[in-house]
């Protein structure tokens, strides 16, 4: 093993037997093919919440209807499919599965663009689902084992760039095009004929899926780290059973994915429903609403990344064993406050400053994957992987942008009081997320001293 890493406590492949790791400048080419998929699998995924008046007018369906096309009908198949899919991870070519899951969620991405009824599109989102569950767990495992531990929250960090960045390029680029293809109410396509014009901006986002499983086959796939963990006798036994895995780390475990969970449910959402808030709070046009949220998201969640894990790396470098949950709660302290305010400014300008401090602060928790990492076995790490995000996902996903439409439809009972139902929401949620979290600190700390010692 090369020098960095060569004694890491959860990367060890019988010791002097293991090989090094991959150089550098592969190393940050692997995150960075991995970044454009992640960045894909956001831009399809949200380019739905910048056609939420198209969609209703054609298919004559409610905001909860719509959200449940947003997140339910999504999240529904992406979490319950992620853990047989993880299982496969953890046993099969992990580059190969990506490949897979990007043409499934483009061709299925491309399919809601067909879609002739309400239906049919929810079947095609659920499509989508199950095509990028096949992308983090495995994309996780593979970067742990590309990155030594005192450089993996950077790395992921980068990585999870993806979810800012592709949210925000859904929304940049989703405004030009929604003004340029909607601007005609029909669109003339070859072998199909006259369609309506929101359903060719699906097309558009799905193409690019089949350049981005070429790049991906310029990826290898690394060798497993850590299999193997090591008894006080020095004698080579295997890892626990997952399901006895889980029950030991269950506070820790539990703190985590209860603060994560928390965390997105207001996260996503937000990021569901703002340009629509921008529209009927304050008149704007929901394309140029969404362009200045973009730019946001883009800019201000990628730089909250970075920051958050170059910091959990610092801390923990310092001896800071809970240094991950520690960022999360900060990034939930002075993100939480300002997002509160942005729903309730008076005027475009104000909101919009308020969501620029809000979205770097809240995007830094973003560390909380790479916590994961640190107290799982190689064995596990996609299934724990995946079951963090059938957890997260599950309430975030499909919970966020639904109760949000709830409260707006049955609790205030008018579409402008969108706003508070974000308000409500962010003031009750984000606490206990940093309640939650909090209570996991020392859990946390214990774990992973029990890990470091049993894979020495």
């Amino acid at each position: 093993m090369g020098k960095e890493g060569a004694h890491d406590g959860l990367n060890v492949d019988a010791d002097a037997a293991s090989p090094e790791w991959p150089r550098p400048a592969y190393r940050w080419y692997v995150v960075g093919v991995l970044l454009v998929a992640y960045t894909l699998s956001f831009v399809d995924r949200m380019i739905l919440s910048l056609l939420v008046a198209p969609i209703r007018a054609a298919l004559d369906i409610s905001d909860t209807q719509v959200s449940l096309l947003i997140g339910l009908a999504f999240a529904l198949f992406y979490t319950v499919l992620g853990l047989p899919i993880a299982w496969i991870a953890d046993r099969w070519n992990r580059r190969n599965l990506i490949v897979i899951g990007v043409a499934l969620w483009s061709v299925m991405t491309a399919g809601c663009g067909f879609a002739g009824s309400y239906a049919t599109l929810f079947l095609a989102r659920m499509g989508v689902g199950v095509g990028e569950a096949a992308l983090s767990p495995a994309a996780y495992s593979m970067l742990s084992d590309t990155f030594p531990r005192d450089r993996l929250a950077r790395a992921m960090a980068v990585y999870s760039i993806g979810v800012p960045l592709g949210s925000g390029v859904a929304l940049i680029l989703g405004s030009f095009v929604v003004q340029a293809v909607l601007a005609a109410p029909m669109v003339d396509l070859p072998l199909v004929g006259p369609v309506e014009a929101w359903r060719t901006i699906f097309l558009w986002v799905a193409a690019p899926g089949l350049l981005v499983c070429l790049l991906l086959l310029t990826v290898r796939e690394p060798l497993r780290h850590g299999l193997q963990r090591v008894s006080v006798r020095g004698d080579a036994v295997p890892a626990p059973g997952f399901l006895a895995h889980l029950a030991g780390q269950r506070v820790a475990l539990g703190a985590l994915f209860a603060g994560m969970s928390l965390i997105g449910l207001v996260m996503y959402g937000v990021i569901a429903w703002v340009p629509t808030f921008f529209a009927r709070t304050y008149g704007m046009d929901v394309s140029q609403a969404g362009l200045w949220f973009g730019v946001i998201m883009a800019t201000g969640g990628a730089a909250g990344l970075v920051a958050g894990g170059t910091l959990a790396d610092r801390l923990f470098a310092k001896g800071v064993a809970d240094a991950h949950l520690r960022v999360m709660r900060l990034s939930i302290l002075l993100g939480g406050p300002p997002l509160l305010a942005a729903a309730l400014m008076p005027n475009a300008p104000l909101a919009f400053a308020m969501l620029a401090i809000a979205f770097p602060m809240l995007t830094m928790h973003g560390v909380g994957t790479v916590a994961l990492q640190f107290i799982t076995p190689n064995e596990y790490r996609a299934r724990v992987t995946a079951l963090y995000f059938f957890v997260v996902n599950l309430v975030g996903l499909g919970f966020g942008p639904m109760l949000m439409a709830l409260l707006t439809d049955h609790l205030f009972g008018y579409d402008g009081a969108l706003r508070y139902s974000i308000a409500l929401l962010t003031a009750v949620a984000l606490p206990l997320a940093a309640i939650f979290l909090t209570a996991g600190f020392s859990a946390f700390a214990r774990d992973l001293a029990k890990t470091a010692d049993a894979t020495r």
